[in-house]
């Protein structure tokens, strides 16, 4: 891929069982030529540790919103002003309720206030809290200020249900987050 079409993608990470499936979803965009810099919350770093991250995409992970990073301005407004998308993948229930209320709490969250460019929300959630009408209202709030959504899968979930709200397939994900960078 030239340098000048080399785009980086910001990967937001909140806390799901399905985190792990992030970790693909960084090496699969890495691989297909873009700059790929993983923000974690607390909650995603007991289920995935930034070193896997930093494995798949060649950059630093960061976990915290004061992170050192050598520059003067705030960190989540710099990585704001050099993204061409903002997936947050997996997106958990509290992750979609912060950014339709928005709340900027953490590394995650203020980046997403503060990027102007597309974002693409891929959530995972236990089915009863999928169908919850405050998430379905917060998912609307979402598409409603132009954020667009990965569609969960059904199937069987880590809590033992069947049903919808299982994190759609890493591929599914790459090639929604491609066609966003196409746009």
């Amino acid at each position: 891929m030239c340098a000048d079409t080399v785009r980086t993608v910001l990967l937001g990470v909140s806390g799901s069982i399905a985190a792990y499936k992030a970790v693909e979803v960084a090496s699969r965009l890495t691989q297909a030529g873009h700059r790929v810099v993983t923000l974690l919350t607390a909650h995603a770093q007991e289920f995935v540790r930034p070193l896997s991250f930093e494995a798949v995409t060649n950059q630093s992970c960061l976990t915290g919103e004061f992170a050192p990073h050598g520059g003067h301005r705030p960190l989540h407004t710099e990585l704001a002003r050099s993204a061409a998308l903002y997936l947050l993948a997996p997106a958990t229930a509290n992750l979609i309720g912060k950014l339709a209320a928005g709340i900027a709490d953490d590394v995650v969250t203020s980046t997403a206030l503060a990027v102007d460019c597309p974002v693409l929300v891929a959530p995972a959630m236990n089915a009863r809290m999928w169908g919850h009408p405050f998430v379905q209202r917060n998912l609307q709030t979402l598409r409603a200020a132009g954020h667009h959504v990965v569609e969960p899968a059904e199937g069987w979930l880590a809590c033992g249900d069947l049903g919808p709200g299982r994190l759609a397939e890493p591929a599914a994900i790459v090639e929604a987050a491609l066609r966003e960078l196409g746009r």
